[in-house]
C-alpha cells in the first residue's frame, strides 16, 4: 500500500508557482503519500472540518513531527483550500469565538463535565469545539494523544480513573454528537451566496488603556487572487491622536477575515467574522496579543442604514455632553429619548453625525438610538454610579524578557460603571479610574508580591510585569509570580467606588499555539 500511495505522489503533476490556483493538486501531492486509503481518497482529511487556524496547526504538526515538505506559499495554500472547503460555518464558531480572537483571559465554562476534565485541563476547550469529526475521527485523535503525549495518563486528573477506557467509551461519542462532522449547519451555509467585501468601510473600536476610537477603512481586490484583498485605515481616537495603517487580508471559508496590518509602525492582526456587510472581532497586536482593541464595521457599498455605536455610550444627567453616532447610510433626524435634549448638531453626514445634547432624569436606563427609520447603539443615561466592576475580575500576566526569548505578557484593566434606576440595576460603560494592587491573601503578603511581580500604571490600568528569571532579592531566590488584588477608585462628585479583581503574575508563555 505504502509503495502504491507513493507512486501516486510521483506521479501527480508538479505544482506550478501559483499554488493557490491549483490547491486540490497540491493537496493530493502534498497529502496522499500518507493519507489516502485504498480507494485513493483522503479518508482521514475528508473527516475533519476546521477554522483556518486548526488547518494551519495540523499543516505545521505535518512538518515538525512527519516531516512533511512544504514552502510558506504551499502551505498558505493549502490553509486556504481546506479552510474553504472543509471550514465551520458561522454557527458553529460562534460560541467560542474569544480563542480566535486571543481573548487569553476569557474563563470557560462548558455543560460537559468529560470536555473540561478530559481536554480543557491542558488546552482549551475552545480548540476542542473549533473543529468537526467523525466519531472515528475523534477516536484516532484519542490515541494521537496517547502516542504523542504518553504521560498524560499519569497528569492530574489522569491518574486516578481509566483515562483511555474513559476517553473512547464516554468522550468520544459525546463529542462525536456535540461537533459532528456532518453538522447541518455546515451545508446550509455553503449554499449561502458569497458576500462581498471590497469598498469603504465605517469602523468603530475600543482599546483598553487608550480608550474609544473611529476609522475608515478601505478593502480593494488583489489582482488574479481570489479572496485576498489590500487594506488600508484612517481614523481617530476619540482623545483626538492618529490611528492610521496598511496591509493586506484573506477571506476564509466565505466570512472569515484575517488581515495583518502595520498600524503606526506597530504589526497588528485582525481577526473578524464576515456577516451581512457587517465585520465583528477583535485587532491584535502580532508580538503582543494582550493588546488589542474590539471592531465593529460596516461597509458604505451596502447601501444599508445601519447604526454602528455611540462614542460616549453614556450621558449624566445635568451635564452638556458631546455624542458621535457612527454608522452608514445615516439619514433622517437624530432621535433622542425623553428626557436628553439635543442642543446643536456639530456635523451630519451619511457616516457620522456629531451632537450636543443634555439628559435630566426622564431618561435613566439604557436606550437605542435612531436616525431616521434605523436603531442602533446604545446610550446609557445616569444619575450617580451605583458599583464599580473591574474587567477582567480575573486576568494573567507572565514575566518574561531579561535576555530571555519570551516577552513579557501585560495585563490591562477597565472600569465598569453600573447604575440604578427604579426598574432595576443598568450597564453604564467603561470609565476612567485610578488603579492600584494589593497581595491578594496572606501569602502574597508574606512573599512581597506588589513589591516583586511588578508595576500597574495608576492612569491607564495597565499593569507591566517584571523581568523573567530567578530574583536574588526574592526567598529561596524565586521568579518575580505573584497573586495581586488590582482594585479600579472611581470618583463620581464627591463619591468614591471601588471595584476589585484577580491578578495573576506567573511564567513565560512557552507554547502559543493559534488556538490556545
Amino acid at each position: 500500500m505504502g509503495g502504491a500511495l507513493l507512486s501516486l505522489a510521483l506521479l501527480s503533476p508538479a505544482i506550478p508557482a501559483d499554488a493557490a490556483a491549483n490547491a486540490d493538486a497540491l493537496l493530493i501531492q502534498r497529502c496522499s503519500v500518507c493519507h489516502a486509503d485504498a480507494r485513493g481518497q483522503l479518508a482521514r482529511i475528508a473527516g475533519q472540518r476546521k477554522t483556518p487556524e486548526g488547518w494551519l496547526m495540523t499543516l505545521v504538526r505535518m512538518q515538525n513531527t512527519h516531516g512533511l515538505k512544504i514552502s510558506d506559499e504551499e502551505r498558505r495554500a493549502l490553509v486556504k483550500r481546506l479552510a474553504d472547503k472543509q471550514g465551520l460555518a458561522p454557527s458553529e464558531t460562534a460560541p467560542v469565538r474569544y480563542a480566535l480572537e486571543r481573548r487569553l483571559n476569557t474563563v470557560e465554562q462548558f455543560e460537559s463535565e468529560a470536555l473540561t476534565q478530559m481536554c480543557a485541563r491542558c488546552h482549551s476547550g475552545a480548540r476542542v469545539a473549533l473543529q468537526r469529526r467523525s466519531e472515528k475521527e475523534w477516536a484516532h485523535l484519542v490515541h494521537f494523544h496517547l502516542g504523542q503525549l504518553p504521560s498524560l495518563e499519569f497528569q492530574s486528573l489522569g491518574r486516578d480513573r481509566d483515562w483511555f477506557g474513559v476517553a473512547l467509551k464516554e468522550v468520544v461519542p459525546d463529542l462525536a454528537k456535540q461537533f459532528s462532522v456532518d453538522d447541518p449547519a455546515w451545508k446550509d451555509w455553503q449554499a449561502q451566496t458569497p458576500q462581498p467585501v471590497t469598498g469603504t468601510w465605517s469602523v468603530s473600536g475600543h482599546l483598553p488603556g487608550k480608550g474609544g476610537f473611529i476609522a475608515e477603512m478601505s478593502v480593494k481586490s488583489q489582482p488574479d487572487k481570489k479572496d485576498h484583498y489590500v487594506v488600508s485605515w484612517q481614523g481617530k481616537y476619540d482623545d483626538g491622536s492618529v490611528l492610521n495603517g496598511q496591509g493586506s487580508a484573506v477571506l476564509y471559508t466565505g466570512y472569515e477575515w484575517r488581515a495583518h496590518v502595520d498600524v503606526d509602525g506597530v504589526a497588528w492582526r485582525q481577526v473578524f467574522a464576515l456577516d451581512h456587510d457587517a465585520l465583528k472581532g477583535r485587532m491584535f497586536q502580532r508580538e503582543h496579543d494582550e493588546i488589542g482593541a474590539d471592531i465593529v464595521a460596516v461597509r458604505h457599498e451596502s447601501g444599508n442604514s445601519r447604526v454602528l455605536a455611540v462614542h460616549p455610550a453614556y450621558l449624566k444627567t445635568g451635564q452638556t455632553g458631546t455624542l458621535t453616532v457612527v454608522g452608514n447610510a445615516l439619514s433622517g433626524k437624530l432621535a433622542l429619548p425623553e428626557g436628553v435634549r439635543l442642543l446643536k448638531i456639530i456635523e451630519q453626514s451619511p457616516r457620522r453625525i456629531v451632537a450636543q445634547v443634555v439628559a435630566d432624569r426622564r431618561a435613566l436606563g439604557v436606550h437605542t438610538l435612531s436616525v431616521g427609520k434605523t436603531k442602533g447603539g446604545t446610550l446609557a443615561v445616569f444619575e450617580r454610579i451605583e458599583r464599580i466592576r473591574v474587567l477582567p475580575e480575573f486576568a494573567v500576566a507572565r514575566v518574561g524578557g531579561n535576555g530571555g526569548s519570551e516577552a513579557r505578557v501585560d495585563a490591562r484593566f477597565e472600569a465598569e460603571a453600573w447604575a440604578r434606576s427604579a426598574s432595576g440595576e443598568y450597564r453604564i460603560g467603561l470609565v476612567p479610574a485610578k488603579w492600584s494592587v494589593a497581595p491578594f491573601n496572606a501569602d502574597a503578603e508574606r512573599d512581597r508580591d506588589v513589591e516583586f511581580a511588578g508595576a500597574m500604571n495608576a492612569v491607564t490600568g495597565i499593569f507591566t510585569p517584571a523581568p523573567a528569571g530567578p530574583n536574588p532579592a526574592r526567598h529561596l531566590m524565586t521568579n518575580n509570580a505573584g497573586n495581586l488584588a488590582v482594585t479600579a477608585e472611581v470618583t463620581d462628585g464627591k463619591t468614591a467606588l471601588q471595584g476589585t479583581g484577580q491578578l495573576i503574575v506567573t511564567v513565560q508563555r512557552w507554547n502559543n499555539p493559534p488556538i490556545p
